[in-house]
């Protein structure tokens, strides 16, 4: 049940909710793209990878399956923490392998295998590097659009229909100082 469905059953969805939900499925289809291009430019690199191929393929993959399931994980309680801790390593990776990829190009070029000449894998590997550079920021976007989604949802009443009542912290405070000794009591 993604986002939009579950907010159509409580009630209306403000305007700001729908724009920030329309933004985070555009980040998440681009995040798609430029995970499977780098699939396609590491198996350019070399048909069969070598270890150190097959885990950057790999990191491509679940970044990919964390954009597939964001979009339905972030309405609901239960995979929207799972969600969240896998986009935060597959960011923290994707930034590690850029580094990398543009630090120390010959040694990763090296560790890939590649059956291409030095300099077009080089041009190649920097093309993947710069779209890590891309997913990288994309992840933090789609964290912190998550973020604002789930905020919406809880605001707006999204848990199954239920309403939420925001209390201002003056009448919160009074609430707890109630039980407090004579010159606390309000």
């Amino acid at each position: 049940m993604g986002i939009s469905d579950m907010n159509m059953n409580a009630g209306s969805v403000t305007p700001r909710h729908y724009h920030i939900h329309k933004v985070f499925l555009f980040c998440n289809y681009i995040l798609l793209g430029a995970a499977s291009s780098c699939i396609f430019l590491t198996l350019s690199l070399r048909l069969i990878p070598s270890l150190c191929g097959f885990f950057l393929i790999l990191l491509h993959v679940f970044t990919i399956a964390g954009a597939i399931s964001g979009c339905a994980a972030v309405g609901t309680n239960r995979w929207y923490s799972a969600h969240m801790v896998a986009t935060v390593l597959t960011a923290i990776f994707q930034g590690s392998v850029s580094v990398l990829v543009f630090t120390r190009t010959g040694d990763f070029l090296d560790q890939l295998k590649s059956y291409v000449r030095e300099e077009d894998g080089s041009v190649i590997l920097k093309l993947a590097g710069g779209l890590t550079i891309l997913i990288f920021c994309l992840e933090w976007v789609v964290l912190t659009l998550a973020f604002f989604l789930k905020y919406y949802a809880y605001v707006e009443g999204g848990n199954n229909g239920a309403v939420v009542a925001m209390r201002s912290a003056k009448v919160q405070q009074d609430e707890d100082l109630k039980d407090w000794p004579w010159p606390f009591q309000v």
